[in-house]
This record gives structure tokens, sequence and C-alpha cells, in this order.
């Protein structure tokens, strides 16, 4: 009897003591898992942060395109009401023909010339957005698709 209520002993201590080492492991294993998701939550803040920095840039980038294109139109519809007014005044106030048909071809001329200039305005500022576009929002669109930062990050360094 005293050796069978040593083994019951013996295997309630052992039973308490898997018990207890269980219980450590299941432990350990929760603080593994919220250390493992911290870290993919910090990496996945990360390239959420990158992907914002890009919309930045993008968005930056199609206002100054934007408002190159705005100003330019404002600067052309006023130097268009000042030559058409002063153009027009001169037809109308001027008492000789030959004079006024050189003010006319003068006119002409003067409206065919702007309109090429800003013309040229708004296409090189079209082509100077898509050269930045492909030159620096492009490569740091494929750095965030690709999952790597800035060059200066350690963690490049690292893989």
């Amino acid at each position: 009897m005293t050796t069978s209520l040593a083994f019951a002993l013996l295997l309630l201590v052992a039973a308490a003591g898997s018990l207890c080492y269980g219980f450590l492991q299941l432990q350990r294993s929760r603080t593994l898992m919220r250390m493992l998701n911290a870290h993919r939550i910090a990496v996945n803040s990360d390239i959420q942060k990158r992907r914002l920095d890009l919309y930045e840039v993008r968005n930056r980038a199609k206002l100054l395109e934007d408002t190159v294109s705005g100003g330019a139109s404002a600067v052309e519809k006023m130097h268009r009401a000042i030559s058409n007014t002063t153009f027009s005044l001169v037809a109308r106030f001027s008492k000789d023909d030959e004079f006024r048909q050189s003010a006319n071809k003068a006119r002409q001329t003067h409206d065919q010339a702007s309109k090429q200039i800003y013309h040229a305005v708004r296409t090189t500022n079209k082509a100077i957005h898509i050269l930045a576009d492909s030159l620096f929002i492009t490569k740091a669109e494929k750095r965030v698709i690709l999952g790597r930062g800035d060059r200066s990050d350690s963690t490049d360094k690292d893989q």
C-alpha cells in the first residue's frame, strides 16, 4: 500500500510538473506571438508610411504640373485681353487703311506666335512632369512594391 501511495504521489507530482511546464510553454508562446505580431505591425506601418510618402510626392508633382498649366492659362488670357484691346483700339482709331492692314497683319502674327509659345509652355510642362515621373517616382514605386525602403536602411544591408 505504501508503494501504491508513493506511486500515486509520484504521479501527482509528475502531472503537476507537466502541467506547470505546459503552462510556462503556453506563456512563452503567447509572448513570442505578441512579439511577432508587434514586429508585423511595425513592418506594415513602415510599408504604409513609404506608400503614403510616395502618394504625397506624386500628388505634389501633379499639383506643380497643374499650377504651372493653370498659371500659363491665366497669363495667356490676360495677354490675349491686353493684345485684343490694344489691336482693337488701333483698328478703331487709325485713319490710314494701310496702317490698319499692317496692324491687322501684326495682330495675326502676334496671335499665332503667342499661341505657339503658350502651347510650348504647356507641352514642356507635361514633358518635365513625365520625365520626373519616370526618373524619380517610378523608381520609388518599385522600391515600395518590392518592399525595400530607402537605400540608407540598415535592413537592406542585412538581407
